[in-house]
């Protein structure tokens, strides 16, 4: 299951050597860790925070984020709206895969028929784009469904392929991860980014070189290799950073947040992250999973829905689970994103007696029983707030079978809708509550619309806003909408949203770094003394 290293060590060397004489100073290592792995290496494949953090040093997009989550030219140096429905991109020249193969408009026309594969679930990044269509070399044009108010923010994660590296290693399809498939992609990079993805040996580390060919000359930083190490245990985790074996974390236990600032040689750099955590409901199947109730399913009754929701004391999870570095949430979008206000986001206040009216006004005086499907070592204490949940539920007289696993093979059993109800985190790639409206709430079809609504929610009212918001330029008339969305998607409580994560990050005085609220730490933001 290792990866071969890419380069040959000669090679490498050379590269790194070349990495120094580019480095503003002494150029170093970063050695980051975190509690858990990538997914793939396949940039159409997984949409995944970490596997998206790792790969975004590798590919990159037409556009990118900056320092202050705004899109700027990356792999296109400028665009110019035709019409309404037609965007020319220019392409900028000279640049080079990792194979030192010339980028062009190929590989753009071949990545955007890859990723809309429907066996991937990264298609929400060319939501609303009908074709791309080659002008010349360097010179795209993006045919719209609609006006797109949201493009440069989506397709800074719509990563570029090379078309004749695919093709020659038989890898031009995007990789069935749910499938449990594998592809020369999964397992090898050939992107145009800052960092070469030179190692992965799966639950050990991750390792990355400097591109000496990158196209971005003004990079900051003077790291040169990146070693990423996953550590699920907590304890482990911090012991590697307290020892030195590690210089950044960010994933950290919540319960070492207090001692970590204390400490001398390390500092912590707060910020929240842009992710909500949430339960998912079944609401499709005619007979609920792994429950004894037979012959129906109660998700589909709002009653049982309100039920779930008001038995939780997400304050007293704030409390005693996550020590104060949670948000309880009562919408599908944090603060940071567009669409979100405190306003709508009031908490839910607790309310065990209401909720047990509402399980017998719904049939179940006696309450029933499902699993609870729930990861152990992605999300900040995910396992102990799905027993936090257990034991909430249980109050009111629902009895919940806990199923922990690792997230490789929970999002698999999540993928082939093999649940009754799961818990997940979802971070706004594009900083726009349409992102999460249009993954998670509106009905599932075979493209973008619902790609991660595994749940099966659909709701006719969200559908029909969530369809205007994808065109409406007007920024007043869209937020409306948006409001309007979440706010129906809360009191139809479609969703069971726990809280919006605070992610301080830790790491030794000698790094320094720029906090950022999609969770993915950028080592050309980084340098190490």
């Amino acid at each position: 299951m290792t990866l071969k290293l890419a380069l040959k060590s000669a090679t490498l060397a050379a590269l790194l050597a070349a990495g120094l004489a580019m480095a503003p100073v002494q150029a170093t290592t970063l050695r980051w860790a975190a509690q858990n792995d990538i997914l793939t290496l396949d940039p159409h494949s997984q949409n995944h925070a970490t596997t998206n953090a790792i790969l975004q040093h590798a590919y990159e997009g037409l556009t990118r984020y900056n320092s202050k989550y705004e899109p700027e030219p990356a792999l296109a140096t400028k665009w110019t709206y035709v019409s309404p429905t037609q965007v020319r991109f220019e392409l900028r020249k000279g640049v080079k895969f990792h194979d030192g193969s010339p980028f062009t408009a190929d590989d753009v026309v071949f990545s955007f028929g890859r990723i809309k594969q429907p066996q991937g679930t990264m298609s929400i990044y060319v939501a609303g784009i009908s074709e791309v269509k080659k002008i010349d070399d360097h010179t795209v044009d993006f045919i719209l469904s609609g006006p797109n108010p949201v493009l440069l923010r989506n397709i800074a994660d719509f990563f570029i392929m090379s078309k004749t590296w695919a093709e020659k290693n038989k890898t031009a399809n995007t990789q069935d991860y749910k499938a449990k498939e594998e592809n020369y992609a999964s397992r090898n990079v050939n992107g145009t980014g800052s960092y070469r993805i030179t190692g992965w040996t799966p639950d050990q580390r991750i390792t990355l070189a400097a591109n000496p060919d990158w196209w971005d000359k003004a990079n900051a930083s003077n790291v040169t290799e990146v070693v990423y190490t996953p550590i699920k245990a907590d304890a482990t985790r911090v012991a590697a950073l307290l020892s030195g074996d590690v210089d950044m974390v960010t994933d950290l236990p919540t319960q070492d947040v207090a001692r970590l600032r204390g400490d001398s040689k390390l500092k912590v750099l707060d910020g929240n992250e842009v992710r909500t955590i949430f339960i998912a409901l079944d609401q499709h199947n005619a007979e609920l999973k792994y429950s004894d109730v037979k012959g129906k399913n109660p998700f589909k009754d709002k009653r049982v829905r309100e039920a779930l929701n008001i038995a939780i004391d997400r304050e007293g999870i704030k409390r005693a689970t996550m020590r104060g570095l949670s948000l309880p949430a009562s919408i599908m979008v944090a603060p940071g994103v567009n669409g979100h206000t405190a306003e709508l986001d009031a908490p839910i206040k607790p309310d065990p007696e209401r909720a047990k009216k509402l399980l017998a006004e719904a049939g179940y005086p006696n309450g029933f029983e499902f699993q609870l499907s729930c990861p152990n070592n992605r999300y900040v204490n995910d396992e102990e707030i799905c027993q936090n949940l257990v034991s909430m539920w249980a109050r009111v007289g629902i009895k919940t079978k806990l199923a922990a696993e690792g997230f490789a093979t929970f999002i698999q059993k999540v993928q082939n809708f093999d649940t009754s109800a799961y818990l997940l985190g979802w971070g706004v790639a594009t900083f726009d509550a349409q992102y999460s409206l249009q993954s998670l709430v509106r009905t599932r079809t075979t493209g973008a619309d619902g790609n991660f609504n595994f749940g099966r929610v659909s709701d006719a009212k969200v559908d029909q806003l969530v369809d205007a918001m994808k065109t409406e330029t007007d920024v007043a008339k869209r937020n409306a909408m948006i409001r309007e969305a979440l706010t129906r998607t809360r009191d139809e409580y479609l969703y069971v949203p726990l809280h919006h994560q605070l992610r301080p990050w830790a790491m030794k005085a000698s790094v320094t770094t720029l906090h950022r609220a999609d969770d993915r730490p950028a080592a050309r933001y980084t340098n190490v003394k």
